[in-house]
């Protein structure tokens, strides 16, 4: 009998949100967290910065993967969501961080794989985020009882319209750190630059474009192409992680860094988000959040920028380099100007590209036994 040269791995091709990559059911993948990070690197194609020999598309944003798998009994949610950043060019795989872009694309392949029965309308699934323990409520148009991708929804980053996927964060404080300040400051000088340590569905450190030279409203190219500012933000990434308790951040994409500053227009806030070692071509969700609910917070280097309302629900605009992307942050007011943060949620798209079986060569792994 001829040997087994590779192994097929069924998988879905999907755009979550700006980003896109491989969905696996977790069972299909093997037991291991090693043994996992092996598959999704040959699967993507890296190392290799073409990622010519795999499903990836030669940017951070292509190189997602989603793993999903019915919630063990008794939990309260639905779906567990295991996120993997592959990177490009090194042979690494970081389980550390979410992705909110990519979980737009959870419920409904976790509906679609009979992991959660649709109903008429629309289907709420219940998502745990595995890599930081936060619940997530995805909200999916299912007329008929079935997924539709098609819709009037339009988001910065992703041409044409798809169907609206409603993403709710409800204990999104202190995923990371345990806490919605690790620092215990609204505002912390390090390598000379004020910046904000805050930890809402991600923990991002944040600075004024102003004090590092810039305006918020460069391109990505423009700002990856300054290595003497790349470096920089990345010194002060690095000592804000260990401020913040995360230890050091070399060679891991949490904790995350953003620039801010005056809106161009409306009363939203420039942002510019890095992921890490390089400009966010658009906005991640989860990180959008973080930066949104800075604007609403006293003291924060986001303070003042956005024009906030009295209101306790607000929805702040965020500019971005391929647009706009708004983030619905949930606050209740307390004595002493105190502000408790409840939760945050914005609005994203998902499409189905493909669906079948991504190869791998049989000696990274032979799959399971089959009877």
């Amino acid at each position: 009998m001829r040997a087994m040269t590779q192994t097929a791995i069924p998988c879905t091709l999907m755009r979550g949100g700006t980003s896109r990559g491989p969905y696996f059911l977790a069972s299909d993948l093997p037991d291991t967290r090693d043994g996992i990070a092996q598959v999704l690197l040959a699967a993507m194609g890296s190392p290799d910065a073409r990622q010519i020999d795999g499903l990836g598309g030669a940017t951070t944003l292509t190189s997602k993967v989603c793993i999903v798998s019915p919630a063990a009994k008794g939990e309260k949610q639905q779906v567990d969501y295991l996120f993997a950043q592959v990177s490009v060019d090194k042979a690494f795989v970081d389980f550390g961080p979410t992705c909110g872009n990519m979980l737009a694309g959870i419920g409904p392949f976790a509906i679609e794989k009979g992991l959660v029965p649709a109903h008429a309308g629309e289907t709420s699934v219940l998502i745990r985020a595995v890599n930081t323990g936060a619940l997530i409520e995805a909200v999916v148009q299912t007329p008929g009882g079935r997924v539709t991708y098609d819709g009037d929804t339009a988001i910065a980053g992703v041409p044409g319209t798809a169907a609206p996927i409603v993403l709710n964060f409800a204990d999104a404080v202190g995923g990371a750190t345990g806490s919605l300040m690790p620092t215990g400051n609204a505002k912390d000088a390090i390598e000379g630059v004020e910046v904000t340590c805050l930890d809402v569905c991600m923990p991002v450190v944040i600075a004024r474009a102003a004090d590092l030279g810039k305006t918020a409203r460069e391109s990505a190219k423009e700002l990856d192409a300054d290595r003497d500012f790349m470096a920089r933000i990345e010194r002060i990434r690095r000592a804000a992680s260990l401020a913040m308790g995360m230890g050091d951040a070399e060679g891991k994409v949490m904790p995350k860094f953003a620039m801010v500053a005056e809106p161009a227009g409306g009363s939203g806030i420039a942002a510019r988000y890095f992921t890490p070692l390089a400009c966010h071509e658009a906005m991640a969700v989860t990180g959008g959040i973080c930066i949104a609910t800075a604007c609403m917070l006293p003291g924060t280097v986001a303070d003042g920028l956005a024009r906030i309302g009295p209101n306790e629900r607000e929805t702040i605009v965020l500019e971005h380099p391929t647009g706009q992307m708004e983030a619905v942050i949930s606050t209740k007011r307390l004595g002493n100007d105190g502000v408790e943060v409840l939760g945050g949620g914005t609005l994203r798209t998902a499409r189905k590209l493909m669906a079948g079986e991504v190869y791998i060569p049989a000696r990274i792994w032979g799959g399971r036994p089959t009877a």
